[in-house]
């Protein structure tokens, strides 16, 4: 019952007026120039206790690659039903990838956080290659990734 909550709050504003709010968020991840094939990235949310709560986006479309996005692996148990509808294209090296999401007020300045989980065909896994608080002021401002993103934002 909590992770169809926690879905539900994470991907849409419920149509009652009153119980939660949303608001369109764009997540622009551009990526560095690595020279290899397109990255598979994982966007997923923790709470204050750092437990998963839900997934956001996966960029990537074969099953057979997500067990590399190890974080995002390990909180899921690498279930496919996590990420169902909400898949698109991995992402070539010095790309840019932008979604926008709508996503629950009650996320923001609350502790939750935003984590990117990367992998590329033969090279290095990245897991939690970004992972920002969810905070109204950090909206706009650019975060580095460790090693396939060159920088993240969201904005709202």
């Amino acid at each position: 019952m909590k992770s169809l909550l926690a879905t539900l709050a994470l991907t849409t504003a419920l149509t009652m007026p009153g119980l939660a709010m949303a608001r369109p968020v764009t997540l622009t991840t551009t990526l560095n120039s690595y020279g290899g094939d397109g990255a598979y990235l994982a966007f997923y949310v923790t709470d204050t206790a750092g437990d998963y709560v839900g997934s956001l986006w996966m960029a990537g479309g074969k099953s057979k690659y997500y067990k590399h996005l190890t974080d995002w692996d390990r909180a899921t148990g690498g279930s496919t039903a996590e990420i169902n509808g909400i898949t698109g294209a991995s992402v070539g090296s010095g790309r840019t990838l932008e979604i926008t999401l709508d996503l629950a007020d009650a996320l923001f300045d609350a502790g939750y956080t935003l984590h990117i989980d990367a992998a590329v065909e033969d090279m290095r896994d990245s897991p939690n290659e970004v992972a920002v608080p969810l905070t109204t002021a950090g909206a706009g401002t650019p975060v580095n990734g460790r090693r396939y993103v060159a920088n993240f934002t969201y904005d709202m």
